[in-house]
């Protein structure tokens, strides 16, 4: 029995669970998320708590009976509360702005980078540091990839740690070439 499948999903107050077929609509004060279980599980809703079961011992529905309850899960925590990461920007010159629905990212290249946000998804850059930026949205999955997506744009170089990396990440950086000694 998986350990992670077999316990309620405790539901934030204000958020309710509906399901119906293979589909699962989670609401709550931020918005709505919708899931189409799989065919190895089902999910019973009552009030306050849901319930992810698998039909039987097969390899597939241990594997999706905790996928399942996650899922159902972090949207119930996306709908209430919502999820956020952080990016710092790091470099002479290098800087973040919006612009409606595009993010204008000055990275070190010849030109700016123009990175449209996707629908669901709000960046605001912070009041006291320019070079962080919030990613937030409802859904976990897309918060993370936007991030990515973003970092992957300039990741942290190793040298003297330029470039896009989350707040509180480590980037080991390098020792640069040695001194060379002149012959006399």
């Amino acid at each position: 029995m998986s350990r992670i499948g077999k316990k309620p999903v405790a539901l934030p107050s204000g958020v309710t669970v509906t399901v119906s077929g293979s589909s699962v609509v989670v609401k709550g004060p931020k918005g709505e998320m919708e899931y189409q279980t799989l065919p190895e599980v089902s999910v019973k809703a009552d009030g306050s708590t849901v319930q992810v079961d698998r039909k039987d011992d097969s390899m597939a529905a241990r594997a999706r009976h905790g996928l399942t309850r996650m899922l159902i899960q972090n949207m119930a925590t996306g709908v209430s509360t919502g999820y956020e990461k952080q990016l710092e920007i790091i470099g002479v010159g290098y800087k973040a702005q919006v612009k409606g629905k595009i993010l204008v990212l000055n990275l070190g290249h010849s030109h700016p980078i123009n990175f449209s946000i996707p629908e669901g998804i709000e960046i605001v850059p912070n009041e006291k540091n320019k070079n962080i930026i919030a990613i937030r949205g409802i859904s976990k999955q897309l918060v993370g990839q936007v991030s990515s997506d973003i970092r992957g744009l300039r990741p942290p170089e190793p040298y003297k740690g330029k470039g896009v990396r989350y707040v509180g990440e480590h980037v080991r950086r390098k020792a640069g070439k040695a001194a060379v000694a002149k012959a006399a």
